[in-house]
Parts: C-alpha cells; sequence; structure tokens
C-alpha cells in the first residue's frame, strides 16, 4: 500500500514525453470487453512507438469486473455481467453515472515506477476532488479514495474513487473510477473492493451533495492532471 504521506514528484521526473497525451471522451457508454481491446491495441501500440498516450474518458454500462486479485465469494448478487480483467484489485462495479477514466501513459519515458505511478493517480483524484470542495483521503490498509462521514457515525468513510491498473512493457492500462451520480444501490451486488466492514460505504459527488455534472468532472480531471503528469493536448470527442 502506498504510504500516506509519501511526497508525489510528477511523473515527467524522468523527462517529458516528447507529445502530450491525447485526450478522447465518449459520449456514450461503451461495453466493457469493446473498451478492453480498443485499451490493449492503443497500449500496444505507444509500447512499440507507433501512437502517443492516451486518456480515455468513458461510461459503463452496468456490470462487474474482477480483477487478478478477487474473490468471488464476495459476489453477492450477480444482477449485472461479471468480466475478469487484468488490472490489479479485487471486485467492483462500473455503470452510468461514473467517470472512468483509462490511462495510457508509457512510464519508461516518465518514471518507470510502479508505486509513484499509482500514488500519482491517487493525487490526480484527490486534487480533482478538492476543485469541488471535498476531501478525499489515502489509506494505509484500504485501496482508492475516502471521505470521511461522521454524519453516518463515527468512524464512518465512504469510499469515492477506484483504482485498478495493470502495467505492460512499462505501458499503463486501466486506471481510475469516480462516482458521479451511480446508482449507488448497484454497489450491493458485490462487496466493493473487498472492503467488508459495515462502517465503510460508497458515496459518490451528488451523494454528497455537491451537484457536479460528468462535464464538469472532466474539467476539473483535465486541468488536475496537468498539474500531476504534465501538460495537455487538445481535446476531441
Amino acid at each position: 500500500m502506498i504510504n500516506a504521506r509519501e511526497n508525489i514528484a510528477p511523473m515527467t521526473a524522468a523527462g517529458a514525453p516528447a507529445r502530450a497525451p491525447e485526450w478522447l471522451v465518449s459520449p456514450a457508454p461503451v461495453a466493457y470487453p469493446e473498451a478492453v481491446s480498443i485499451m490493449e491495441a492503443r497500449a500496444a501500440a505507444i509500447a512499440a512507438g507507433e501512437a502517443v498516450e492516451l486518456v480515455w474518458l468513458i461510461e459503463h454500462p452496468p456490470l462487474y469486473t474482477a480483477g487478478t486479485s478477487a474473490r468471488m465469494d464476495d459476489l453477492r448478487d450477480a444482477r449485472f455481467p461479471v468480466f475478469q480483467t487484468g488490472r490489479g484489485g479485487q471486485l467492483t462495479y462500473h455503470g452510468p453515472g461514473q467517470r472512468v477514466a483509462y490511462v495510457m501513459l508509457d512510464l519508461k519515458r516518465r518514471r518507470p515506477d510502479v508505486r509513484a505511478y499509482v500514488a500519482s493517480l491517487e493525487e490526480w483524484i484527490i486534487r480533482t476532488l478538492a476543485a469541488f470542495g471535498i476531501r478525499g483521503e489515502r489509506r494505509e490498509d484500504r485501496v482508492g479514495v475516502w471521505v470521511r462521514r461522521p454524519d453516518k457515525g463515527a468512524g464512518h468513510e465512504d469510499k469515492i474513487a477506484a483504482i485498478g491498473v495493470r502495467i505492460r512493457r512499462w505501458v499503463t492500462l486501466h486506471g481510475i473510477a469516480i462516482n458521479v451520480e451511480p446508482a449507488l444501490a448497484d454497489f450491493g451486488g458485490i462487496v466493493p473492493c473487498g472492503v467488508a466492514d459495515p462502517r465503510y460505504g460508497v458515496t459518490s459527488l451528488v451523494d454528497l451533495g455537491h451537484p457536479v455534472t460528468m462535464d464538469d468532472l472532466d474539467a476539473a480531471l483535465k486541468a488536475t492532471f496537468a498539474e500531476v503528469f504534465g501538460p495537455l493536448a487538445p481535446v476531441r470527442s
């Protein structure tokens, strides 16, 4: 687990790429197998020097994914399709109202340090949430980004963002998921990320009282990405 107090150095520390990453926003939900196929093809092209890095912002139809550490007894109710995936982590939910960012960066040309990369993803999420007045925090014993919920009881915290990555030939795959306004009840079909303690739940920006749109979040993601990872290329849809 990343130390919550780790100093976050820019991922361009080892030398910035010749070109800034491309950004792509998909306006409609993308089926999970299709997204993985596109992501893997792009990552292979990046590794071969045939394509620039990419940050792909999408939503999925309702589904569950099982990471490499998933325990299938954490699947309480398979109300949606379940996909095995090569990312790290356990079971998680994706669906409308959740912004998924698939991040394909060439760490050889940035900083070939997996721990630093994961810490940078956490920092990216935390800075994005801060743009809306939300304090997101890391936890030593729990993956993702959390917010304190004293309104739900002493010691209660809710997860607002998940992280799951895979690295192939030093090119990153998968990425982050931030809850904007998903159907939080849909997380009930699983033990999200294997965290069963009743003190820890799931929340979203809207659930916290922030009427943020997907466009609002995307704008903040792009601004804070530049702070953590370097400058951006123009967006295309």
